[in-house]
């Protein structure tokens, strides 16, 4: 296999071919707005559940019950060699070429690529729920998942059910209104976000999700990036009065000698961020330009980052302007995914694809490393009327981030 990640690698000049990673999730409703043909949705049998989810640039495996297929949740590298194709899994390039594909700086500390993106697409609202601190995520074998949220425009020409996120807890709310929902979980609607805010949602814009907060998010069609971990546990039982949520989910990630144990669901929750009153000031995000938009622009594109209050993990949209033809320049490795336009992106072309069926390549999802993204990346924008957009994650304590 070796051989073909040094072969892929020295083919793309320091950028990876991805294949597109579709996740199931059995307690979802796909919102259909992820360009998957109509017909494939369901392409992992109703068993399985909608696929309302994919992934961008992951290392990490979906934790999806057992009937979780092989590789599931892992992005594939796609090698050209001559008329043939080889396909290996990324975190297998990034074994091999560790610092030279991740950098250095983020191999030596973590000896793998530590976050993915993904976008999930969902018709309804998800259950309230929380993710594990590093603390509660290391009792079964995981890590902390703090994650983030943008709403790209191209993927949200409708809004779903419920374009509303449920943030933390009402300030005021005790912990024996939240015990006594827990308790009731089994038997009925436990009516858990009566005691949460809800937060309208808007497209181009984004909110920070630290772990150890409470929060259902909405129906918009949601980019995130997040930690390279899929930890998590339900706290609400059933989602607008129609979907029950399996009570399993809620003991996710509980220590097997903890399952049963409200108060280790209670220890989970970090109470003061939870009950913060000024919650929206301290976690919403507009996009803020990475240098002056008028300068940008005069040389053919725009640069906004769209998550930047983690030090887990940051994100940029980058807009090539029409008929341009940019180097950009960023200090650190990234994984990327085309939402608008058509061009070349180094030695590989880039397109925005309208439909993808189940299983089909596409030329919208690339790794960049560090080197190549260092050295710049030449993007050319073929149309002389449409931008191209792309959305571009990178690791923790990303250099260009001030």
């Amino acid at each position: 296999m070796s051989k073909y990640v040094a072969a892929a690698f020295e083919q793309g000049k320091g950028i990876l071919r991805l294949t597109p990673t579709w996740v199931p999730r059995s307690f979802c409703i796909p919102g259909r707005r992820i360009k998957l043909h109509p017909d494939d949705y369901y392409a992992l049998g109703g068993e399985r559940g909608g696929i309302d989810e994919r992934w961008f640039a992951s290392t990490t495996p979906a934790a999806n019950g057992p009937l979780t297929s092989k590789d599931e949740g892992q992005s594939h590298v796609v090698f050209e060699d001559g008329h043939k194709q080889h396909v290996f899994l990324l975190r297998e390039a990034v074994d091999v070429l560790k610092g030279a594909l991740v950098g250095d700086r983020i191999w030596d500390e973590w000896k793998s690529w530590p976050i993915y993106s993904k976008f999930f697409d969902n018709q309804q609202p998800l259950p309230f729920h929380i993710h594990h601190r590093d603390h509660h995520a290391a009792l079964v074998g995981q890590r902390g998942k703090p994650e983030a949220y943008y709403f790209p425009p191209q993927v949200n020409n409708h809004g779903g059910d419920f374009p509303h996120t449920y943030f933390g807890l009402e300030p005021g709310t005790t912990k024996e209104q939240i015990r006594a929902c827990l308790e009731g979980f089994a038997k009925g609607d436990n009516r858990i976000t009566m005691h949460s805010k809800a937060y309208r949602l808007e497209p181009g814009t984004g909110w920070n999700v630290p772990p150890g907060l409470l929060h259902a998010p909405g129906s918009l069609c949601t980019y995130e990036p997040q930690r390279a971990s899929d930890v998590f546990a339900m706290y609400q039982s059933v989602i607008m009065n129609r979907q029950v949520v399996p009570e399993e989910l809620m003991w996710k990630d509980t220590p097997a000698d903890r399952v049963g144990d409200i108060d280790h669901l209670m220890d989970v929750i970090d109470w003061d961020l939870n009950v913060n009153p000024n919650f929206g000031r301290d976690h919403f995000m507009e996009p803020k330009p990475v240098a002056p938009v008028e300068a940008m622009e005069a040389d053919g594109y725009r640069a906004m980052w769209i998550c930047y209050l983690s030090d887990a993990f940051s994100a940029q949209e980058l807009t090539v302007l029409p008929g341009r033809t940019v180097t950009i320049r960023d200090s650190a490795a990234y994984g990327m995914i085309m939402m608008q336009g058509h061009g070349t992106m180094g030695v590989w072309p880039v397109e925005t694809p309208a439909l993808i069926r189940f299983g089909q390549l596409t030329y919208d999802e690339y790794f960049v490393s560090e080197l190549a993204a260092r050295e710049g990346v030449k993007i050319t924008n073929h149309s002389a009327t449409d931008p191209i957009v792309m959305l571009k994650h990178y690791g923790p304590g990303n250099p260009d981030m001030v």
